[in-house]
């Protein structure tokens, strides 16, 4: 990780000792020298939704990558999992559905028999979603619903996404091969934040934000020093459906069974809850 104290709290996920804070930064390469020797399996979990400062997609979501997997295959690992998402494929014409496919290919140039695992949007006590517009619930009583809102998830639950991680590195056949991991229910947008609501008891109105308005919004959040609410690559996002292709190897292929977010949800949104 880039920042070692920040990461402090993930010691607590194993036994003492266990869990080791190294220092890297994907974008300087000569920083990982050395930090996956012994290492049976290397996991790329590094990403970025927007650019800031000189975080690029193309540094991040493709140089990095190579960069992480030419240096486990250097240091001997035998197995290399890279994280990339869902509908990549089918959104070349945004800069991270573009860079998370190529990101793909420079993994499979510099590590060979790697495993892809593609998945859809990760719903967590950490997430990207529930816990923004949840922040969002607690000082606003309105919520956006870019373009109506219709655009449709597929959400899985990070705890399956970590399992399927497990499956794949305890399966041979799972080399060179790509898995597409979604949940076991298609949600819109609308859904997810009525789902939102439900979950903590409170009633945002939800208000239609046309595309073009929400790309005025996302250039202004560009433009402003502070972490973007939405950014115009996010809104051209969101004109694709994440959701499962046709043909694509799954989770039922790692022999896992999703289970529903919604069983989760009160968990992760307790502290948004309106008492």
């Amino acid at each position: 990780v880039r920042d070692t104290i920040a990461a402090e709290f993930l010691k607590t996920a194993g036994n003492v000792g266990q869990i080791a804070i190294e220092h890297a930064d994907i974008t300087r390469p000569e920083t990982l020298a050395g930090k996956f020797a012994g290492s049976v399996a290397v996991i790329n979990l590094v990403s970025i939704l927007y650019e800031s400062g000189r975080q690029k997609f193309a540094a991040i979501n493709v140089a990095g990558a190579r960069a992480i997997a030419t240096e486990a295959k250097k240091a001997g690992a035998s197995r290399f999992i890279q994280i990339s998402a869902l509908g990549a494929d089918r959104s070349g014409d945004t800069k991270y559905g573009a860079t998370k496919i190529a990101g793909e290919q420079a993994v499979l140039e510099a590590f060979p028999g790697a495993t892809i695992l593609r998945p859809s949007l990760i719903i967590g006590p950490e997430d990207g979603f529930f816990q923004r517009f949840g922040r969002m619930s607690l000082i606003s009583p309105v919520l956006p619903l870019i373009a109506g809102g219709r655009t449709r998830f597929q959400p899985v639950l990070v705890t399956d996404v970590a399992r399927a991680i497990l499956a794949a590195l305890g399966h041979e056949s799972a080399r060179g091969k790509t898995y597409e991991l979604a949940g076991p229910r298609v949600y819109t947008f609308r859904e997810l934040l009525e789902l939102l609501a439900t979950a903590t008891k409170r009633s945002p109105l939800l208000v239609n934000i046309p595309a073009g308005i929400a790309k005025v919004k996302g250039l202004l959040c560009e433009l402003s020093p502070f972490p973007p609410i939405i950014t115009r690559d996010q809104v051209r996002l969101l004109a694709h459906d994440n959701v499962l292709s046709e043909h694509s190897l799954t989770f039922q292929h790692l022999g896992i069974e999703p289970m529903p977010i919604v069983d989760a949800l009160p968990t992760y949104l307790a502290r948004f809850v309106k008492e």
